[in-house]
Order: structure tokens, then sequence, then C-alpha cells
């Protein structure tokens, strides 16, 4: 008897070891409970901004060109110079000129002098009145003439035609010009406003107008916020400008529609032929904002995982708008709500987590100017 029970009692503490072994070994492979961000779903009033690229051009830009041709004697500006209106750029060339105007006004006095010489001579009934108005007509012609050659060379001296600033000089001292050269002698631009011309497909049109506020189309430019300007070197322009000008028609080879804002530009930073990118704000009101980096797709559509005590469920959601690191969602969360913040490629649904709650903004930066 005393020997059965021995042998008994060796199986059984065999078994409840090995049991406790198993229990210890599962208790080490399960996972630990990591901490993640969450953020609770809320609502805000975001301003976004549709951009749109757009050329410059000064308030006024003229062209310089000859109204006669010569070659060019004297360039008296250089690019980038402010100049006034009437002042002198360039002077051609006119000794052909000046000569011909001699000959002009040598024949002027030819005539004058054949006029003085019929005129007593009509007066005394010597002879006939037609030949005395044969001759004031010669002298009318002569005059005409040597006035003609005298404006030409006036216009040997080329001004500037309106206040403003030198473009790039195209022809310099020596160069043969004319009127019909393809290119301007410079361009005069008047810089302390500009224009910034861009252009928006007839959809993006139609949606643009049908949201502006006002009744007529002269009423809802009036009621349009200020629009920004976003320079090629990426930084924003400081003065905001206004959208005065919509064209009445659509190009039919490019089915877009062109806008004209105006900005101030006293301070000289815009210049005619600079590029930049109009940003049109569009502000929503009350609508739900969440974190770009808190979503994730699945066959094309947007989901996040909202947090249940301490476990993840994906649920989906509408996004009505992206800006940037910042979605507006239009369908799917409740204020309140909380969603897993960062961190979604390290977790699924059912995962538990020990969540730690992040302000919005510390996630998204920022919720001042975004950009689609």
């Amino acid at each position: 008897m005393k020997k059965s029970i021995i042998n008994i009692g060796i199986p059984c503490a065999l078994v409840l070891a090995l049991f406790n072994c198993g229990e210890k070994e599962t208790q080490q492979k399960a996972p630990p409970i990591m901490p993640y961000p969450v953020v609770e779903v809320a609502k805000q009033n975001i301003t976004t901004y549709e951009n749109f690229p757009a050329s410059i051009e000064g308030e006024v830009n003229s062209e310089v060109r000859p109204k006669i041709s010569g070659y060019i004697k004297e360039v008296l500006v250089t690019e980038g110079q402010a100049v006034k209106q009437g002042q002198l750029l360039f002077k051609l060339e006119t000794q052909s000129l000046s000569q011909d105007a001699q000959a002009a006004k040598a024949n002027v006095n030819a005539a004058q002098v054949e006029v003085n010489k019929l005129k007593p001579l009509v007066e005394k009934n010597i002879i006939s009145s037609v030949q005395l108005e044969t001759a004031n007509a010669k002298l009318l012609q002569a005059q005409s003439t040597y006035n003609s050659i005298g404006a030409n060379i006036n216009y040997a001296n080329v001004k500037s035609p309106v206040d403003g600033v030198v473009g790039s000089i195209n022809f310099r001292k020596g160069a043969l010009v004319s009127a019909q050269d393809p290119m301007p002698l410079t361009n005069v631009s008047s810089i302390s406003d500009v224009y910034a011309y861009f252009s928006m497909n007839e959809k993006a049109f139609i949606s643009f107008f049908s949201e502006a506020k006002g009744e007529t189309s002269k009423e809802k430019l009036e009621l349009f916020p200020e629009v920004k300007l976003l320079l090629a070197n990426g930084e924003l322009y400081d003065k905001t400008g206004k959208i005065e000008t919509i064209t009445g028609d659509i190009n039919a080879q490019t089915g877009s529609i062109t806008f004209r804002a105006k900005f101030d530009n006293k301070a000289g930073i815009l210049r005619n032929g600079s590029s930049g990118t109009v940003l049109i704000p569009k502000i929503y009101t009350d609508v739900m904002v969440i974190p770009s980096e808190s979503t994730f797709e699945r066959q094309g559509k947007s989901f996040v995982y909202k947090v249940i005590n301490d476990s993840l469920v994906d649920k989906p959601v509408t996004v009505l708008k992206s800006t940037g690191r910042i979605y507006l969602i239009e369908d799917g969360l409740e204020v309140g709500e909380t969603i897993l913040a960062k961190g979604l490629n390290k977790v699924s649904s059912g995962s538990k987590i020990k969540p730690i709650k992040k302000p919005l903004d510390s996630i998204i930066n920022s919720f001042e100017t975004v950009f689609k």
C-alpha cells in the first residue's frame, strides 16, 4: 500500500509543476499595454484657402517704342530706374533728318518768296489770282513737309509715357531700331499698385460664385473677403488684395475664366512679370476637425480608430475637405468621441492601449493659415 501511494503522488506533482510553468509562460508572453496619444473630436471655425497660380503686372505697363527708324545715340536710363512721365529715355541719331530739315526749310523760304512776289502783282491786277493761290498752296505744302521732318526730329527723343519703373532695356547704344521691331526699347511699369491675374475653371467658378454672398455680380465682388498672395519664395505677402474684376466670357481654348486681384505695392517688392499664388479664403463654421494623420484608408474609404475605454474600434468617416494636416469631417463622428491620434500603423481594431489625452492643436500644430 505504501508503495502505491508514492507512485501516485509523483505524477500529480509533475502535472501541477507543468501547469504552473505553462501559466507563468502564458503570463510572460502577454503583450504589455502601451500608451498612445488620443484626441477628443471637437468643432472649430476653420478658414481654408484655394490656391491659384498668378502672374503679376503693374497697374500701368507701357511699352516704349520709337516712332521713327534710327541708330540709338544715347541710353539715358538704367534698368529698374524710377522715371517720370515725359522723362527722356533714349536719343536717336538725327543727322540725316537735320539735313532733310534744312532742305525743307529752304523750300519753305523759296515758296514764301514766290508768294511775296506775286501778291502785289495780283493786287494791281497784273496777273491772275490763280497764280497766287497756286503759290500759296506750294508754300503750305513746303511748310507741312518741314513740320513733318521737325516732328520726326523730335521723335528721336524717346520719352517715358508714364510714371513708373524701367524694365529690361532690349537695345543698346548703336543699335538700329524702328517702330516695327518685335521687341520694344523697354517697358515702363507703374508698380505702386499691381494686378495679380489668375484663372479658374468653369466648375470651380460656378462653385465660387454660387457660394459668394450678394445678389448681383457687383455685390458678390464687393462682399467677398480679401485674398492673400504667396510669393515665389514661399513666403506670404504682407498685404492682402481685393478681387476687382472677372472676365465676362470663358476662354474657349482653356475653358477657364480670368480674375484680377489688386495689391498695394508701395514697398516695391512685387515687379512686373513676377509670379505668385493667389489664396482665396473659404470659411467653415462649426465643423468637426481631426488630424489628417489620425485616419487611414481601406478600399478607398477613410477610417479612424475610435477609443472605447482602452480598446480600439475602426470606424468609417466622410471627409468634407483636406487642408494640409487637418481633415474636416462631414459624417461618421460625434463631438466628444475620442479617437487615436498617432501610431495607427502599430495597432489594429481590437487592440488595447493606454489612452493619453492630447490637445488637438498639439497634434496638428496650428489652426492658422492652412493650404489645400
